[in-house]
């Protein structure tokens, strides 16, 4: 059996899409496609249903892939040291929110670049975009607060993020606080907003994990400034961690 076609397999079953497991092999979804159909005549038994959004293991694939990854990664891991033994150090890059990269990730490398290891950063602040880029091989590594999808990569929660409501003392005055701190949304009427976007994203989740409600404003006044990001370190492996996201309820002090 071929181990490309099984490296393919590997993929598609841990992204659970072709057009996923394309980018990250760099392949085309018309190649990825073809493999697997090549594959699945070999073996004489189908090895994914088909959906619309992506595609699902049969329990044949799921059988094969749970055989064969071990020892595909394991094959990848000797290439890998015996590339690196051989050579200087790669670049190593990483993606991420520009705040949190340089107030956390670059001085927790920082003794890699002592040790001659090269690290060449991209500050990005939308998830998805980091994620699809990363999949498509751009970066080593990348910060992000939006959960990967599949199981391309690795995921380790490195804190939590919080979201808090904040106001000048003018303003606060101004708030029913006893109304807020019974999650009364209405307490906030004619208050201003301060956003990162137009859209309202991070208002409209507090809103919702909060007030239990959705943010009957249409606007509010966005402002230029990223919100922090923080969230889990991904590399290309394949393993699952826990990353959440905490609103603070106003009635906490």
């Amino acid at each position: 059996m071929d181990l490309a076609l099984l490296r393919t397999f590997v993929a598609v079953h841990r992204a659970g899409s072709f057009t996923r497991a394309a980018a990250f092999l760099g392949l085309s979804q018309p190649g990825v496609t073809s493999q697997i159909r090549t594959l699945e005549r070999q073996l004489g038994r189908p090895l994914f249903h088909r959906r619309a959004r992506g595609v699902i293991p049969t329990a044949v694939g799921d059988e094969l892939a749970h055989k064969a990854a071990p020892h595909l990664d394991a094959l990848l891991q000797i290439a890998e040291t015996e590339r690196e033994a051989a050579g200087a150090l790669r670049t190593l890059h990483v993606a991420g929110p520009p705040e949190f990269l340089c107030l956390r990730v670059l001085p927790a490398l920082a003794p890699l670049v002592g040790q001659g290891q090269t690290l060449r950063t991209a500050l990005r602040a939308d998830a998805e975009e980091t994620l699809d880029e990363l999949a498509a091989g751009h970066h080593d590594l990348v910060v992000t607060n939006a959960r990967p999808r599949g199981g391309l990569f690795a995921a380790t929660a490195l804190c939590d993020e919080e979201h808090v409501l904040v106001a000048a003392h003018y303003w606060a005055a101004l708030v029913g606080s006893d109304r807020l701190r019974d999650k009364d949304p209405a307490a906030l009427d004619g208050i201003p907003l301060v956003e990162v976007h137009e859209s309202l994203p991070l208002v409209t989740r507090y809103w919702a994990a909060v007030f239990e409600t959705r943010c009957s404003r249409r606007s509010g006044h966005p402002c230029a400034f990223q919100k922090r990001n923080s969230g889990p370190l991904f590399s290309h492996d394949r393993t699952s961690r826990r990353q959440t996201h905490r609103p603070r309820d106003p009635a906490r002090r």
